[in-house]
């Protein structure tokens, strides 16, 4: 942790307050895809590779025509790997470029080698010390998050997906069934994400408290007001352990 140097500053929603101490969250759930791994880079350099021998060229935004896509694609509940494979084809022809199906296949099963980011294994066994509990709410499949815990290396109490629950996120059943199968007091939880729309907007109506992870150097959270705002999971553990 470092956040004196500046890489991991704890930002208040409210500009200028001091750097808080939070003592009576014993639970924290996690996004998984943008908060713990590098999304952007994994959609990045896996459908680029599938692209480039079609005629992509470099300075199309691979990443903004594929959220366009999957956020029309996420609707409605199908399996996740579906959603990975119809997101690529659409994307693909938003730039101009036919994606074979078998090709689309390819990309979503490229998803548990997406890269986690730097901070986020060991982020997650320091707040186990701490005695904190951590849980991924996350858009996948199962065994698609299985394999991503394994490959990352991310160390978590438990988990719950759009499989289980058959609807995908901002919907809030990912919520609902956590509180009701782990056992969570809400009072005592802390929703860590990178994503506006899939994770704090739908959080906060729920009522919960909410840090978002600002991975991207976004430019702010607009009419949004997460309860804490950082720059990565440094700065998470630089608010709960005081």
């Amino acid at each position: 942790m470092d956040a004196e140097a500046g890489r991991a500053e704890v930002l208040r929603a409210e500009p200028g307050g001091p750097v808080p101490k939070v003592h009576d969250v014993d639970t924290c759930t996690f996004d998984c895809y943008g908060t713990l791994i590098d999304w952007r880079s994994g959609i990045e350099q896996n459908l680029r590779r599938l692209l480039r021998p079609r005629g992509m060229h470099g300075a199309q935004s691979i990443f903004l025509a594929y959220l366009g896509a999957e956020r029309a694609v996420e609707r409605s509940y199908v399996p996740y790997r579906d959603v990975l494979a119809a997101s690529a084809v659409r994307a693909a022809r938003t730039l101009g470029i036919a994606l074979p199906a078998a090709q689309a296949r390819e990309f979503a099963e490229s998803l548990p080698r997406w890269p986690a980011y730097r901070d986020s294994a060991e982020s997650l066994r320091a707040l186990g010390r701490l005695g904190i509990r951590r849980y991924i709410l996350s858009n996948v499949d199962r065994d698609l998050l299985e394999a991503t815990i394994r490959e990352s290396g991310l160390e978590v109490d438990g988990y719950v997906t759009a499989q289980d629950v058959q609807s995908y996120k901002p919907q809030p059943a990912h919520w609902e069934r956590l509180l009701q199968q782990y056992s969570v007091e809400r009072s005592h939880l802390l929703h860590v994400a990178q994503s506006l729309y899939h994770d704090i907007a739908p959080a906060t109506e729920l009522g919960l408290r909410t840090v978002w992870v600002n991975r991207y150097a976004e430019a702010g959270p607009g009419a949004l007001r997460p309860t804490y705002i950082v720059r990565d999971l440094d700065g998470l553990l630089a608010l709960l352990a005081g």
